[in-house]
């Protein structure tokens, strides 16, 4: 299984063999443990759940779940896969080296928080005219809904929080491995801001 956790460092870029510069994001990878396997028949689906990052500090429930790899990790995130892999059992190890460059990934993170943003930044409305009596309200919304039928309908493009939400990425490549630094790098831009958790997975 082709799958880690990670986090972000930052954005660089990078000269191939054909003299091409490529911008990537790269992503600290340290090791990954194997914490949970999941199961059809036990479970109701199929899924491997990885922990990294060593801690000091770990709540009850956690140090209970984590006893059977005796280690102490943080971060616990869950992989869904198609079938259980024969060469993963609870306390295997997952490396940088699982992912070769040229690998197509899905990436998922969380996007960065703008705070509460009108609705030209959030929805790329268009200001009103500044001419013609405009009084100031030339980024404001406008009309929200007639008399019928005397509400507003959900999901109505208005004025609100942006931002900090989870953002999933498809058919991105693989552009950087590094096993020695622990650290992977992916052609383009990854959501969220630096520090924060990226999960990567693979095809395979």
């Amino acid at each position: 299984m082709k799958a880690l956790i990670t986090r972000k460092v930052g954005m660089t870029s990078i000269i191939n063999d054909d003299g091409t510069e490529t911008a990537i994001t790269l992503l600290s990878a340290s090791p990954n443990v194997v914490s949970q396997v999941k199961s059809d028949d036990v479970d109701g689906y199929t899924a491997v759940q990885l922990a990294t990052e060593p801690t000091k500090k770990l709540a009850k429930p956690q140090a209970g779940h984590l006893k059977s790899i005796k280690q102490d990790l943080s971060i616990m995130r869950e992989f869904r896969t198609h079938g259980l892999p024969e060469d993963l059992k609870v306390g295997s190890t997952l490396s940088p080296e699982v992912f070769s460059v040229g690998d197509t990934v899905t990436v998922t993170g969380t996007s960065k928080g703008k705070g509460f943003a009108s609705a030209i930044k959030r929805h790329n409305f268009s200001r009103q005219r500044k001419s013609h009596g405009a009084k100031g309200a030339t980024r404001r919304v406008g009309s929200i809904g007639s008399m019928y039928p005397q509400k507003i309908f959900k999901g109505k493009k208005m004025p609100g929080r942006m931002g900090g939400e989870r953002v999933t990425i498809k058919n991105l490549k693989i552009a950087y491995v590094d096993p020695e630094l622990q650290v992977i790098g992916i052609a383009g831009a990854v959501p969220g801001p630096k520090k924060s958790i990226i999960l990567v997975k693979g095809e395979a």
